[in-house]
């Protein structure tokens, strides 16, 4: 079963048009309805970025430390047994 919404005060116009969109696709305005949010949901969904893919395969759940986020640029890895010469 599913659930159902209902808009209320919809411009005449925007009604219309999608009355008319519906008959030209063939399905009924609700069915519109839905594949225009699938559609538009899908179009906003954002990439994560690198560094959040990163952390969620190899962060602190899969026992990695990961250093912290540097604001400006690259900052190359040091590691604790190498002496500054």
């Amino acid at each position: 079963m599913g659930s159902s919404i209902t808009v209320r005060d919809i411009d005449p116009g925007d009604k219309s048009w999608l009355r008319r969109e519906a008959r030209q696709v063939g399905v009924s305005m609700e069915e519109l309805v839905r594949r225009l949010i699938h559609e538009k949901r899908i179009k906003t969904e954002c990439r994560p970025k690198p560094s959040e893919a990163f952390a969620r395969h190899f962060g602190e759940d899969h026992g990695v430390d990961l250093p912290p986020p540097v604001r400006c640029g690259y900052e190359p890895l040091t590691f604790s047994g190498e002496k500054d010469e």
